[in-house]
């Protein structure tokens, strides 16, 4: 059962998922909205559940995948891309690798990128010859209710992701005022009418709210569904399927990336100053692994506008710094002059 409209999260977590084609939840959601820190609730609550994951990375580092609680046999990964910017045989052949694997696995969760469209995501698992063996449960997007604003993005693929949502979570409540998070309400309506909305912190929602909801409507989708299979040709192979469906909001956004990776530490005090009082304004989004000469953890950097975080944690093995930077129109030369100044001596 689903929660009623904007209530607040209930502890139950008991899911009982129908035998059918394996189901399909996407995860969607702008730049530092919450995905990941989502899909670490589902592989630690998802409890007898076999939940594969599938994790796309917009970069060139794959920070995503190495903040997951379980990265080992359950996920498959397709990295450096936008797999809503050609779908083509990635895709397809990841789910086909989950499908074949000798352990059943009873549920499909892809989180996309910030950037991504999840439209023909959703529409590859809508049509043969995913139709057939998948079914697609729901689009969840998350909402940063602090940070997002959709006039200062300026994206389609954000307004997108609202758009094409079953259901959409508000979250990160606990860091805007309430009255804040009432107007992105009323926003979000006046896109989208009838979705689910639920409002979280950390992104912790109960499993039962976005799994086994059965709430997306391939039906709702038929035109796009058409000029999709229009520009799909089948090679007529079990493992052979070209979809080459192209979409251009990464060009109408803007958005790029960069990745900065150094085996010498960061000096703290530099790379604090930088954040203060050089990092550009076009960059809305940063994520790595960071290393501090005279400090020995491993440091989690989260930055979304200009509300960054770091967490401490153990290095998993050498220490590296990695990080990836994502933005609109980033002079990369300037960026990594900065980041190089701010290394230890």
């Amino acid at each position: 059962m689903i929660q009623s409209p904007t209530q607040q999260a209930s502890p139950q977590t008991d899911l009982k998922l129908p035998k059918r084609g394996l189901p399909v939840t996407i995860i969607t959601g702008f730049l530092g909205s919450g995905k990941t820190t989502l899909l670490n609730h589902i592989l630690q609550d998802c409890q007898d559940l076999k939940v594969a994951v599938l994790v796309n990375e917009f970069g060139d580092i794959d920070i995503d995948s190495q903040l997951l609680v379980s990265v080992e046999e359950d996920m498959v990964q397709l990295s450096n891309g936008c797999i809503c910017c050609t779908i083509n045989d990635d895709l397809v052949e990841a789910v086909y690798s989950i499908l074949e694997r000798n352990e059943k696995v009873d549920h499909l969760v892809i989180e996309t990128t910030g950037v991504a469209d999840p439209l023909p995501i959703a529409l590859t698992f809508a049509m043969p010859p995913l139709r057939n063996l998948t079914q697609l449960d729901s689009i969840v997007t998350l909402v940063d209710a602090e940070a997002f604003s959709p006039q200062h993005f300026e994206s389609e693929a954000a307004l997108n992701q609202v758009s094409y949502a079953d259901i959409i979570v508000l979250n990160k409540t606990d860091l805007a005022a309430p009255q804040q998070v009432d107007t992105l309400e009323a926003w979000v309506r006046e896109q989208k009418w009838g979705p689910e909305i639920l409002r979280s912190q950390n992104s912790n929602i109960p499993l039962p709210l976005i799994l086994d909801t059965n709430l997306f409507q391939p039906e709702r989708y038929t035109a796009e569904a058409k000029a999709m299979a229009e520009t799909t040709h089948d090679h007529h192979a079990p493992h052979c399927h070209d979809h080459h469906h192209h979409s251009n909001h990464l060009v109408n956004d803007g958005f790029v990336s960069m990745a900065f990776e150094s085996d010498q530490p960061f000096d703290l005090d530099k790379f604090q100053d930088w954040l203060a009082d050089d990092l550009s304004e076009n960059v809305f989004r940063a994520k790595g692994f960071l290393w501090f000469g005279t400090i020995t953890p491993r440091y989690i950097f989260q930055l979304s506008g200009k509300r960054y975080t770091l967490d401490a944690d153990k290095w998993p093995g050498i220490p590296k710094t990695q990080l990836v930077l994502i933005g609109r129109e980033l002079d990369a030369p300037k960026l990594q002059h900065q980041l190089r100044d701010c290394l230890t001596s």
